[in-house]
């Protein structure tokens, strides 16, 4: 039995509307044949409310259904259903780097999205009280790094072979949304070593049709990529609309710690820049959801008009 937890969770204290009391379930386990074990996944939702629309979280790389407790828990706190699978990366599963699955994981991974949505009516009865509250035609993907690929298939990003020939189009009609933080660019700017242990980074981001807010850091430097920071706004620039870009200045990859409350992986810590995430995020998947549109519009109004704004935000 999967263990049952009643939370309050933390909050910026500037964070809009009330939060609700947060129940949580883990690890409720989805039978996944064909993938060595089954899929381990935690769902959070408030405990009031109905009508509740959904994110499925994708984790980045050795995290786990536990990580990511500042985005997760405040996302459930005002009002959606939240579900976080555990992914074969996950440093919980000590997978061995000669697994024969080691080299199909991130295909794994996009399967585990896709298995939770699946999934759905397990995941809904694993917490108490939450049955026929879930608004199934509400849905949206997320993730961080790692994570945000996975999301972005979803979401219609294919992955380009040796050829530049796009992979099989793994998206979902279920899926009305993302939000994507820290996303690898193109792959014609990897490094030779992320070129020659990586090759599933070569997204092609130009069937990536569904609505999606792109977060980047403006100081995210990465060691699989030939150019700057700006390779993490690929996404945006590479996509079709709708989509909008949210530059964070002096973030990282972390993007001020997301990842976890107590992430020793956070290189730039940063309160203020989490909760502007939580914030803008939940506004933003509010009105790509089309539950109400006045929250996003205000907060990017907001954004703009901040005499020390933490990031800009631009729509297309």
């Amino acid at each position: 039995m999967p263990e049952s937890r009643l939370t309050h969770p933390r909050t910026a204290p500037d964070a809009p509307g009330a939060p609700a009391t947060v129940l949580s379930a883990k690890p409720v386990v989805l039978p996944a044949p064909g993938r060595g074990e089954d899929l381990r996944v935690r769902v959070s939702a408030p405990a009031t409310g109905d009508g509740l629309p959904v994110i499925v979280f994708s984790h980045g790389f050795g995290s786990s259904l536990d990580g990511y407790g500042p985005l997760a828990d405040f996302w459930a706190a005002h009002g959606f259903v939240v579900v976080q699978p555990t992914h074969l990366d996950s440093r919980t599963l000590g997978l061995a780097p000669d697994d024969p699955r080691t080299p199909r994981i991130w295909r794994f991974r996009m399967e585990d999205l896709t298995r939770a949505l699946d999934g759905l009516d397990t995941l809904e009865a694993s917490v108490p009280g939450l049955a026929g509250r879930v608004d199934r035609d509400r849905v949206a993907v997320a993730g961080h790094s790692w994570g945000a690929q996975s999301a972005s298939a979803l979401l219609g990003a294919r992955v380009l072979d040796s050829a530049g020939v796009p992979g099989e189009d793994l998206s979902d009609p279920r899926v009305r949304a993302g939000v994507l933080f820290a996303l690898t660019g193109l792959g014609d700017s990897l490094t030779p070593f992320a070129a020659e242990h990586f090759p599933f980074m070569r997204p092609d981001f130009a069937t990536m049709a569904a609505p999606a807010l792109i977060v980047a850091g403006d100081s995210d430097q990465s060691r699989l990529s030939t150019r700057g920071p700006d390779w993490f706004t690929d996404p945006y620039t590479h996509s079709p609309g709708p989509k909008s870009l949210l530059t964070l200045f002096g973030a990282e990859h972390s993007l001020g710690g997301i990842s976890g409350y107590e992430a020793a992986e956070t290189t730039d810590e940063s309160p203020a820049r989490v909760a502007l995430l939580q914030r803008l995020t939940t506004a933003y998947l509010r009105a790509a959801l089309g539950l109400e549109d006045t929250g996003w519009k205000a907060a990017a109004t907001a954004l703009e008009e901040d005499p020390e704004p933490l990031g800009k935000l631009r729509s297309k």
